[in-house]
């Protein structure tokens, strides 16, 4: 594979499907080497196995985003000698109302999401900065960070904390010139999107509110391949002067609440 971002060396997190999955392959089409980190094997193998299958160069390397940043860092300067574009993309989705969500589930999803992104952002751009050539990270957040969400305090919480962290990572890192934008999804056909069995997306409710409603003035869910494209224009050479921002990839749901 070549492309505009040939020589160039990524670590995505969560990428064993959904967004992660589309990113690494979208990444890898345009020429970069792929660290593929998740906790589930059969998963991140296969999108290894899907990029080297079209030509690509990828490691699969089997993480928690939680304690393992450091040895995802140093798995991709090991094997592809540096690191220069980090996605963040790491997550956990489920319902749970507010006034019985157990602390501990809530802390969980904080620090998975959250934490996660920090300790992978802080670890990434230590590697950046000795570096000495720049970098990119991009993290994937979403449309609950800023909107008001029922049964998903802990999810939309932590994903607003997230999108903070990327306006402050953004002014602590432009003098390295490592560039920090985030991704706000709305609804996106991935695994997540599956409820004890239900895809949520089929469901009467959803339609008939989001689809035939136009609360998605687009009128349908994302695929993930939409918001892989772009990450791509955020981590590529023609995205040179945007920092600190997130892009909304919503179809326009944000625009209706």
């Amino acid at each position: 594979m070549s492309g505009m971002l040939e020589g160039n060396v990524a670590l995505i997190t969560g990428a064993a499907s959904g967004i992660g999955r589309a990113t690494a392959l979208t990444l890898a089409r345009d020429g970069s080497a792929i660290v593929v980190a998740d906790l589930n094997e059969s998963g991140g193998s296969a999108t290894v196995d899907a990029i080297t299958a079209a030509g690509g160069w990828a490691i699969f390397v089997q993480a928690d985003v939680t304690r393992d940043a450091e040895r995802m860092v140093e798995a991709a300067v090991q094997t592809f000698g540096h690191l220069d574009i980090l996605v963040n993309n790491a997550g956990i989705f489920y319902t749970a109302d507010l006034l019985d969500v157990p602390f501990d589930e809530w802390v969980r999803a904080v620090d998975v999401m959250y934490f996660g992104t920090f300790r992978c952002s802080q670890a990434a751009a230590r590697q950046m900065v000795r570096q000495g050539t720049g970098g990119r990270i991009v993290n994937i957040s979403s449309v609950n960070g800023f909107l008001g969400m029922p049964q998903s305090s802990h999810y939309n919480s932590a994903k607003g904390a997230i999108d903070q962290l990327t306006r402050c990572l953004a002014v602590e890192l432009a003098p390295h010139g490592i560039l920090v934008n985030g991704i706000a999804p709305g609804f996106v056909e991935t695994p997540m999107a599956i409820v004890n069995g239900v895809n949520e997306h089929e469901t009467p409710e959803f339609q008939e509110f989001y689809v035939r409603r136009r609360r998605i003035p687009l009128a349908r869910p994302a695929l993930p391949e939409e918001i892989a494209e772009a990450v791509a224009f955020l981590v590529s050479p023609r995205c040179t002067y945007i920092t600190g921002h997130t892009l909304v990839v919503d179809g326009g749901l944000s625009i209706t609440f």
